[in-house]
């Protein structure tokens, strides 16, 4: 299938083919993630903002200071920066009744996150019982059999479709191809793998997005995540526009189309303001399973076209 051909289509007709695909595929269900990263509190359900919970293996350190985050998304992780940290906070964790964890972290010159040292103590939070997650950047193949050995749920991985915005954003010298090869010796481990998606990463523009859908298609995996740059302030995005509520969708659709059995979900990360609520109402058209965080105006969207919608304090990419 021609990706460039589908996206160049009129959006209704798109939302039109990627809702039927979605009813005919999935039940009439809207999975709403809501993990503790975030208070969340609508209709009566309320969070738990210790039921799962987000770590960074290197405290508040980032090598690359990538322009849309300069390192502000750590800043809400709890620190672990060593083995014995991060058993330390899993202890506390657990005993206040955590369920799981995001571990995550600065990355460094090579787009990995630092996980050697911490896969034993990995392992060990897996034996406390804890949903384990983690967003590795990119990994080889001795880096996705240690993540196995250590028994993660999960690894969340960013793909990036476009050489100039890997260098200009991350500040890699790396290519598309790189994030291909992750994939590929992820999936040869036997891990379950979330591709990341962010929608307007390139200062707002879409510009790769469609060559990373390419390659996550390609890979046959069981679950997409879309996210949105979110431009914080004092980056050097904080007054870059952000995407437009019809293109996010569009994109959200395209992924249906090529994907017609595979989970699909719009993340936590996305901007606030007047077009959010727009933008879960035409993504959920778009036939996505799974929200992050989702505006009450939106559930009785979902519900008027006959979803039904349930909660969970998890990260989407495990709904």
């Amino acid at each position: 299938m021609d990706i460039g051909a589908v996206y160049r289509r009129p959006l209704e007709e798109l939302l039109v083919e990627a809702w039927s695909i979605r009813r005919v595929h999935f039940p009439p269900v809207l999975k709403l993630a809501a993990p503790g990263a975030r208070r969340y509190e609508i209709e009566g359900f309320r969070n738990n903002p210790d039921r799962f919970v987000a770590i960074s293996l290197t405290g508040r350190a980032c090598i690359l200071r990538c322009e849309h985050c300069q390192g502000q998304l750590l800043e809400s992780m709890y620190p672990a920066p060593t083995p014995q940290v991060l058993r330390d906070v899993a202890d506390e964790l657990v005993a206040r009744g955590c369920q799981g964890v995001l571990l995550s972290g600065g990355a460094d010159r090579q787009g990995r996150v630092p996980l050697d040292g911490h896969l034993e103590a990995i392992a060990d939070l897996k034996s406390r019982g804890l949903k384990v997650i983690v967003h590795t950047g990119l990994v080889d193949k001795a880096m996705a059999w240690g993540l196995k050995t250590a028994g993660v749920d999960q690894v969340l991985v960013d793909v990036i479709g476009d050489e100039e915005t890997i260098r200009r954003v991350y500040h890699l010298d790396k290519k598309p191809q790189d994030y291909a090869a992750t994939l590929a010796v992820l999936k040869e481990a036997g891990l379950a793998i979330a591709p990341h998606v962010v929608v307007g990463l390139h200062f707002g523009r879409i510009r790769g997005e469609l060559a990373a859908l390419e390659m996550i298609t390609a890979t046959e995996l069981e679950v997409i995540i879309l996210v949105v740059l979110n431009p914080l302030p004092g980056t050097p995005m904080a007054h870059f526009p952000v995407p437009s509520a019809e293109a996010v969708s569009r994109l959200a659709a395209v992924a249906r189309i090529l994907n017609p059995e595979r989970q699909i979900s719009l993340g936590c990360a996305r901007p606030p303001g007047p077009t959010k609520a727009r933008m879960e109402r035409l993504t959920i058209t778009a036939g996505i399973n799974t929200l992050a965080y989702l505006s009450e105006t939106s559930i009785d969207y979902a519900r008027s076209l006959s979803l039904k919608v349930e909660w969970a304090e998890m990260c989407c990419s495990l709904l």
